[in-house]
């Protein structure tokens, strides 16, 4: 009784809490499993009532009322307009909502740090809602009691209309068969549109009532996101009340678990919701195409058409021509995939650049006299490369040290970008938590460093191998899953790595990071590098080096292992090829490598803050792996170099919106780039298979893709 007496307070806490987090989850739900939109601005969207209410608030009945009536409202504008800026991306998967509604959460929060300020603000409620009340003994805030009897009534009148209303017979319908629902006579577009618009809707009014409780500030709306995508796991999609006991729970662990397990109880929710997720996944077989849609058509009526469609397209050929009537075809024309990734026939293969264009076409990109060179599709294949070396050496000649030290930034972020690349573009496991091992990689160079191990190949290989054994740890629980249940597991992941970060101070320092440490020396008996230009030569090498090894693999038969893997798993599965081994051993690689970014991170930086490996940075990678194009290793950097000059440099010229830059760069990279750079030129990053790739969805009466091997650099 002494126990349950003195943690009676928090306890009621939490249920104030989760209520709060229940009709914010709520409206979560609805938009992303009636709706089917993955929206990673339902925090903004809180944000926006939080901050209406409080500009609003006057301590009177009216202007709680006024500010409550203000802020749902101007929320539900918000979740309409969000209906209309995702209608585009309808047939595109998931992985492009969650990059366009992050987008217009930078812009939003952005705009309300200009609106409202940068700091708290008050909230101030009635008089009579302003005072204490006895409760068993303890005095608690009659807002709390207020606010959970009205969360409760909420939970109620939710299930009614779902459940007994013609309303909401058409919400279900619009999520389970709208096909039907268009039958009817009703429109399920305009469902779709009232559903995200009712979702915003619960998030204002949560944000006007919750204000009291989780103020406006900055920070507020990534948090209210995080503890609600929790809350949805952990409840599921289908039922109200199932979210409503997930939500007390979360506030439980948010509240009382603090009090009794403080040192467990930042672990214990991104904990729960991993999970969840992989017995979820235990339980359901992966899916064929590593999307939704199941396998892919009939490999033998995929042989017939795609024989028929190149007899179809083939040109009059004189005798002697190779693949002409009458000359024996080269080795391997005509053959399909085995599993380990079809060839294209002899004359595509011969001529091959790695971009997926034909022969003919191909000649017009690059001077003709570069194919008549020995070697002539190698060259081909490796100009871009060249080009973007000879560029990237010439940097510390034009720029000043500032715009140097950016460049090795962005070479670190690159390597990480490239890494993502490996499991969304070629395994088909899109990935929102890569920043574990990247984290894993630059804590070990920073403590490496401090012990006096400050030899750069020794901190690589060390950061690499610490961060392969953490991705060897974790792999099981993510190469199981597909599609969004990847992003979720990974996030999960990459949230409980910060978790580790600020609370194990002694080896990351905690919020504070870690600064000071020696500096790297290049190689055994040389000097410490301090200046920019060493720093930068010194991160380039270590990069063309990784990029060097990654395309190797990627075009050895292991790379086509994992491209048959990504585009006919079911092949591959009946053909006897162990697919998760296959899998497992790309997250390790890819673990390892995003380890070594971490590592050049740290030695080009000097400094380690846990902002840099937090979830942002990992939306950063994806981004970049998107603007590049999903198989485009090449690409990827490129992405990530645009990021780094869009975050630090372009707004050094207009300080404090940065985050608006970053928004605008992944609203305009989702709309204007489809299939990334990569796809501007028609090469292997593009298209409808690479788009389905790092969805982890497979778009609409398309065929499964057919693994080629060919990789783009």
């Amino acid at each position: 009784m002494d126990l349950l007496d003195a943690h009676l307070v928090p306890a009621v806490d939490g249920v104030a809490f989760g209520l709060l987090l229940f009709v914010v989850a709520a409206g979560l739900s609805l938009a992303f499993g009636t709706a089917g939109v993955l929206n990673l601005s339902h925090g903004t969207l809180y944000a926006i009532g939080a901050y209406t209410g409080a500009e609003l608030s006057d301590g009177t009945w009216a202007g709680l009322a006024l500010g409550l009536a203000a802020g749902t409202a101007a929320a539900c504008v918000a979740g309409a307009g969000l209906s209309a800026a995702t209608a585009p991306l309808a047939r595109r998967g998931h992985l492009a909502q969650a990059l366009l509604t992050f987008g217009l959460a930078l812009i939003g929060g952005d705009l309300l740090i200009q609106l409202f300020g940068a700091d708290e603000l008050p909230v101030r409620v009635p008089e009579a809602l302003d005072s204490s009340v006895m409760l068993l003994g303890h005095r608690y805030p009659a807002y709390r009691l207020c606010f959970i009897v009205m969360a409760v009534l909420l939970a109620a009148f939710g299930t009614w209309v779902l459940t007994r209303t013609r309303m909401g017979a058409a919400v279900r319908a619009a999520a389970d068969d709208p096909q039907m629902l268009a039958a009817t006579g009703l429109d399920p577009r305009a469902v779709h549109t009232g559903v995200l618009a009712a979702a915003g809707a619960l998030a204002g009014a949560a944000g006007v009532l919750g204000a009291p409780i989780i103020g406006p500030g900055p920070g507020t709306s990534e948090n209210v996101l995080m503890l609600s995508l929790v809350v949805v796991v952990l409840g599921g999609l289908r039922s109200l009340w199932a979210t409503f006991f997930a939500a007390i729970a979360v506030g439980e662990v948010q509240t009382l678990g603090v009090s009794l397990v403080p040192d467990l109880a930042p672990y214990l929710l991104f904990a729960a919701m991993a999970a969840v997720l992989v017995l979820r996944s235990r339980f359901t077989e992966p899916s064929a195409g590593h999307g939704p849609e199941g396998p892919g058509p009939d490999p033998v009526a995929r042989l017939r058409s795609d024989l028929a469609g190149r007899l179809r397209r083939r040109p009059r050929e004189t005798p002697g021509t190779p693949g002409a009537p009458g000359t024996a075809a080269a080795p391997g024309a005509g053959r399909t995939g085995d599993g380990a990734g079809a060839d294209r026939a002899g004359a595509d293969r011969a001529g091959a650049d790695g971009t997926g264009a034909a022969p003919r076409e191909r000649g017009r990109r690059l001077p003709a006299w570069i194919g008549r060179l020995p070697g002539g599709a190698a060259w081909r294949q490796a100009a871009p490369l060249l080009v973007l070396l000879v560029v990237l050496i010439s940097l510390p000649a034009v720029l000043d040290a500032y715009s140097i030290s950016l460049a090795g930034s962005a070479l670190a972020l690159g390597l990480l970008a490239v890494s993502v690349t490996i499991l969304t573009g070629y395994a088909g496991l899109p990935t929102l938590g890569q920043t574990a091992p990247f984290a894993v990689g630059a804590y070990a160079t920073a403590n490496l460093a401090e012990a006096g191990w400050t030899v750069g190949p020794v901190q690589l290989v060390l950061s690499a191998l610490a961060a392969a054994v953490f991705a060897a740890v974790v792999g099981p629980a993510v190469i199981r899953a597909r599609g969004t249940t990847v992003l979720m597991i990974t996030l999960a992941i990459g949230e409980l790595t910060g978790a580790v970060v600020n609370q194990l101070k002694s080896v990351t320092g905690g919020a504070d990071g870690l600064v000071g440490f020696p500096g790297t020396r290049a190689l055994w008996g040389g000097e410490e590098m301090l200046e920019e230009s060493q720093l930068y030569n010194y991160a380039l090498a270590v990069a063309v080096v990784a990029v060097s090894v990654t395309l190797l693999v990627l075009r050895s038969p292991a790379g086509k292992l994992l491209t048959g893997t990504r585009g006919a798993e079911a092949r591959m599965r009946a053909s006897g090829h162990p697919v998760g081994r296959y899998l497992l051993v790309a997250h390790i690689c890819a673990g390892a490598l995003a380890g070594v970014g971490g590592s050049l991170m740290v030695t080009v930086q000097q400094y380690l803050a846990p902002a840099d490996v937090g979830f942002e940075i990992a939306a950063f990678a994806l981004l970049a792996v998107v603007i590049g194009g999903t198989t485009s290793v090449i690409g990827a950097l490129l992405g990530a170099g645009l990021i780094v000059a869009t975050r630090d440099w372009v707004a050094g010229s207009w300080p404090g919106h940065g985050p608006l830059l970053l928004g605008v760069l992944f609203v305009a990279t989702v709309y204007l780039l489809p299939r990334g750079l990569a796809g501007l030129r028609g090469g292997p990053g593009s298209g409808p298979a690479s788009e389905a790739a790092v969805t982890g969805e497979q778009p609409p009466s398309a065929p499964a893709p057919e693994p080629t091997g060919k990789v783009s650099p």
